[in-house]
């Protein structure tokens, strides 16, 4: 590797994996990058400088000093916030140029709704920013309803299409073994996942069902507690937080993939599902949409659930007691996704324009 060519400072969680990711892609492509973070975890070749906790949404509102501080010994020549709300904050506080910020989904579409306050907030956040990038449609929407005149940039976080590989059906275990790769928390009802589970038992299906429960979260006691009580202790699997190759290896056991959150953008967890050629089981929100459209949004009834919340259980239950039926018509689905994520979902690919978005940022703000 040559010279480094610019300096990357990031404001985000440092023990998020789409951070640390987005850290390693920039250092492939020569940047020297450092993090600024409230939430630190160590980095190869990054250096991280350490806000104090967060422990309520008002302490964003007193680390602005501290920020200021660490960009001003760090010196960057591009700084990059990652979630509107937070840091994106502090950064358009700090007012250094270029500033990029990214929307990672809640931060604009639930935090800011129906809250003038935040919602006036976030459109002065927004409007410090140089370029605003977001990993779905509706999402970018959403950026220029509150900043009209900001350049935006549809940029996914992307798959590693290299690791997360298609396991043949002939070599996966008999049964129906179903995969969910969202955090334990309240957004992404794993509980319904749960019940959807139990629905399937007491309906006597013919194959045995299994669960597979990646992540983590605050909601792990209670999911751990219904289990218990509905007697699936033998049937569901509390893998926790993988890394890469471990959730391949987990992917590569299962049939089918489910992400059924209240709000979303696009999911990195669904676009490594379908890598790996599963069909996708998803709620009805805008990204999904577009991502699962090819035989399986709307027109399927294996595709998106109603993300109403009404009878959830039952219609997921549905769902996966037809995945079983239709074996044929899974593995079609699951290729037809792979191919959708070779297409457009490529994360070397993608982090090459946000690489070039870049580039053209520090050159508009050198420019006479």
């Amino acid at each position: 590797m040559g010279a480094l060519s610019s300096h990357l400072c990031l404001l985000g969680d440092a023990n998020s994996v789409h951070i640390q990711r987005w850290a390693h892609e920039m250092q492939q492509r020569n940047y020297r990058v450092s993090v600024i973070t409230a939430r630190p975890h160590s980095l190869q070749g990054v250096e991280e400088r350490v806000l104090r906790p967060i422990r309520r949404p008002f302490d964003w509102l007193w680390r602005v000093r501290e920020t200021q501080a660490h960009l001003e010994a760090l010196q960057p020549d591009i700084v990059h916030a990652h979630y509107v709300t937070s840091y994106g904050y502090l950064a358009a506080r700090c007012g250094r140029k270029p500033l990029i910020m990214t929307a990672w989904g809640s931060d604009l579409l639930v935090t800011p709704r129906g809250n003038p306050v935040m919602g006036a907030l976030t459109a002065w956040v927004l409007r410090q920013s140089d370029v605003i990038t977001a990993d779905s449609h509706d999402l970018l929407a959403a950026a220029q309803s509150y900043a009209p005149a900001k350049a935006t940039h549809l940029i996914h976080w992307g798959v590693n299409l290299e690791r997360f590989t298609p396991v043949p059906w002939s070599d996966k275990p008999a049964g129906l073994h179903i995969a969910s790769l969202r955090a334990w928390e309240p957004n992404y009802r794993i509980e319904d996942i749960i019940h959807a589970l139990a629905l399937l038992r007491q309906w006597g299906t013919p194959m045995d069902a299994q669960l597979h429960l990646m992540g983590k979260g605050s909601l792990e006691p209670l999911l751990r507690q219904r289990v218990q009580e509905l007697g699936l202790t033998q049937c569901v699997h509390f893998h926790g937080q993988l890394d890469d190759t471990q959730m391949h290896a987990v992917l590569g056991r299962c049939h089918v993939s489910v992400s059924i959150p209240h709000s979303d953008a696009t999911s990195v967890s669904v676009l490594e599902s379908m890598a790996c050629g599963l069909p996708v089981i998803a709620s009805d929100v805008p990204a999904n949409r577009h991502w699962l459209r090819q035989g399986v949004v709307l027109k399927e009834p294996l595709g998106v659930l109603d993300r109403t919340g009404a009878q959830v259980p039952h219609l997921l239950a549905q769902a996966l007691q037809e995945m079983m039926m239709q074996p044929l018509r899974a593995q079609e689905m699951g290729a037809k996704n792979r191919s959708k994520v070779e297409s457009e979902g490529d994360r070397r690919v993608q982090m090459d324009s946000m690489a070039l978005c870049y580039a053209r940022a520090v050159g508009h703000t050198a420019a006479p």
